[in-house]
C-alpha cells in the first residue's frame, strides 16, 4: 500500500531566495525517503506575508515540485493557525510539521517518519544537547525553563515541547486540529491534549549546521505568556 505524506510548513516574511532553499531541502528529503513513502506532498501555508511572496514565488515552487499546494490569506495569524491550515486543507495518512527553511537534518526528518510507520500516533522531535550550544543565551533560558515547568509542574512525558519538527498520523491530526493557541505555545497545547489519548514517541533530532535562529521579541514573550498562563487554567480545571 502506498503511503501518502504530508510535509506543512507556514511561511511568514521569508528571505530572499526562500523557495529556492525549500525546494533544494524538499527534494533531498524525498530522496532519502525513498520507498519509504510512495506520495509525498509539501504544502506551504503564506501566513499573511507582506515581502517575498509574490505569486512569481509560488510560481516557481509549482514548476520544480509538482506535487505542492499553497495555502494563501492576507492576514498574520500565526505558526500555529497556518499549520492546523496546511494540516487541515487536504488528506493524507500521515503529517510532518516543521519550518519553511527545513532547519532539522534530513536523518532527522527520515527518523520521524520511520517512527510513524512503526508506532504511529505522534512523533514529537526531542532536539538534543548541542541545541543549547548553540541558541542564544535568553533563548536557551526560555526553552530550559521550559522543559523544567513541563516535567515538575505539568508533568508531561515529553520535556521538548517547542521542538519544531513533529509528526502525526490521523488519530493525532484530529487532536492537532482541536488547538487554538495561534502563535508559537501550541506545541505545548498539542501535547498537553494528546496526553493519555494519542500514543506520543520522542524521536532524538538534531538540527543543521547552517540554522539561523531567529528573535524573540518582547510582544510575542507577552503573548505567549498569556497563552501559558490560559493553559495551567485549563489543566486546572480538567480540560
Amino acid at each position: 500500500m502506498s503511503v501518502r505524506l504530508h510535509v506543512v510548513v507556514p511561511c511568514y516574511n521569508p528571505p530572499s531566495g526562500w523557495e529556492q532553499a525549500l525546494v533544494a531541502h524538499f527534494l533531498k528529503l524525498s530522496q532519502a525517503l525513498g520507498d519509504l513513502v510512495g506520495d509525498l506532498k509539501l504544502i506551504v501555508v503564506n501566513d499573511g506575508s507582506s515581502r517575498h511572496t509574490t505569486a512569481q514565488n509560488f510560481a516557481y515552487l509549482k514548476e520544480i515540485l509538482p506535487a505542492v499546494t499553497v495555502v494563501d490569506y492576507p492576514e498574520n495569524r500565526g505558526k500555529g493557525y497556518a499549520l492546523r491550515q496546511g494540516v487541515a486543507c487536504e488528506h493524507a495518512d500521515f503529517y510532518m510539521v516543521t519550518d519553511a527553511d527545513f532547519p532539522y537534518t534530513v536523518d532527522s526528518m527520515v527518523r520521524v517518519v520511520q517512527t510513524l510507520l512503526t508506532k504511529g500516533g505522534i512523533a514529537a522531535g526531542n532536539r538534543d544537547t548541542s541545541y543549547y550550544e548553540r541558541v542564544p543565551l535568553f533563548r536557551k533560558w526560555l526553552s530550559q525553563l521550559l522543559r523544567w515547568v513541563l516535567r515538575r509542574v505539568l508533568q508531561q512525558p515529553i520535556g521538548d515541547s517547542q521542538c519544531g519538527l513533529k509528526g502525526f498520523d490521523e488519530s493525532g491530526k484530529v487532536i492537532f486540529l482541536q488547538t487554538t493557541i495561534d502563535r508559537f505555545l501550541f506545541d505545548l497545547e498539542f501535547l498537553m491534549l494528546a496526553y493519555r489519548k494519542v500514543p506520543v514517541t520522542p524521536v532524538q533530532v538534531e538540527l543543521r549546521e547552517s540554522v539561523v535562529f531567529s528573535k524573540v521579541g518582547w510582544k510575542v514573550l507577552a503573548t505567549e505568556g498569556r497563552n501559558f498562563l490560559w493553559l495551567l487554567f485549563r489543566r486546572s480545571i480538567g480540560k
